[in-house]
């Protein structure tokens, strides 16, 4: 049995685990998890649960080796690296995120920016996530510095007072009247596994109410670069809701317009440019600091290919 303590309190359940048990294959980690051998507060516990102060876990035993009891290689620890920092101090940190890199490590991925970051900050006690951005969006990303700053601004995050805007370059003309966009999303499993959600009704007792409001950034021929803010946080909540009115992100390989994505990694048309990603970018964050209370507004630049994607479009004639 382990009594959380204040170093690791505010951290998911699988990254406290693969802290613990060093040298104990990823999958293994997970498998256990969702056996249920992984007990909080002596209850079954998910892989995302956030554990708190003087929550009791037990960890069941294990066997720390070079393999797992399966035969497969104990994972190697995440290689060190450094991104772009657009803010920080004793408190928290805020990054912009490559598109292509995971948040954080899970299934079928071995590790992701905040594993990536603690190799390369050894020294540092505590570094969490406050909120998630999808693998293919690039942008603004906070991390936690201290526990007391993660549950402060996640409290944010939950009473929609932070204040998050993407830029989306979505396929057709974006009806200007089309400000709000009030949709219910369902999250669901496809037979392969893989996590996906759909707009559905109200009448949905699984639905999550979900908000976006959308901004014609401008217009170009074929194409529209939006706006987004969002008032909800769901998974894939953006690209859900701009698929669901008939206009998909370009380049996205979960709800896009598989056919147009492949011809722009192709380089066909816009004058043989390649574009190889979702673009979808974070580029505005709003919070009040968790400790000066101060309200504090970041923007990230577009990246590079994105930038010169615009350059290539044309104006509506």
């Amino acid at each position: 049995m382990v009594t959380i303590d204040e170093g690791s309190a505010g951290q998911r359940l699988d990254n406290f685990l693969l802290r613990e048990l060093k040298g104990v294959p990823k999958t293994h980690v997970y498998r256990i998890i969702r056996a249920g051998e992984v007990r909080v507060n002596k209850g079954r516990a998910q892989a995302d649960t956030r554990l708190a102060l003087d929550d009791v876990v037990r960890v069941p035993p294990v066997r720390v080796s070079a393999t797992a009891p399966g035969g497969e290689a104990a994972a190697p620890p995440a290689p060190a690296r450094q991104f772009p920092i657009l803010y920080e101090d004793d408190h928290l940190l805020v990054i912009d995120k490559p598109s292509g890199v995971a948040v954080h490590g899970g299934s079928g991925v071995s590790f992701g920016v905040i594993e990536q970051l603690r190799s390369a900050r050894p020294e540092a006690k505590f570094l969490e996530l406050v909120h998630r951005l999808d693998r293919e969006t690039s942008g603004l990303l906070l991390v936690a510095k201290k526990r007391s700053a993660l549950t402060k601004l996640q409290d944010q995050f939950r009473q929609r007072e932070t204040g998050k805007t993407y830029a989306a370059l979505v396929v057709g003309t974006w009806p200007a009247k089309l400000k709000v966009i009030d949709v219910p999303l369902h999250k669901f499993l496809t037979p392969e596994g893989e996590r996906r959600v759909r707009a559905t009704t109200p009448e949905d007792d699984n639905g999550q109410r979900s908000i976006s409001l959308v901004r014609v950034a401008r217009a170009f021929e074929g194409y529209t670069l939006l706006d987004v803010t969002i008032k909800t946080g769901r998974t894939h909540q953006i690209r859900v809701h701009l698929a669901h009115s008939g206009h998909v992100i370009v380049g996205d390989d979960k709800y896009g317009d598989f056919l147009l994505n492949k011809a722009l990694a192709r380089g066909d048309g816009l004058a043989g440019l390649r574009f190889e990603r979702m673009f979808l970018h974070a580029r505005r964050l709003a919070f009040d600091h968790p400790a000066s209370g101060e309200r504090i507004e970041l923007k990230a630049p577009l990246p590079p290919e994105c930038a010169t994607l615009l350059s290539r479009l044309s104006d509506p004639h």
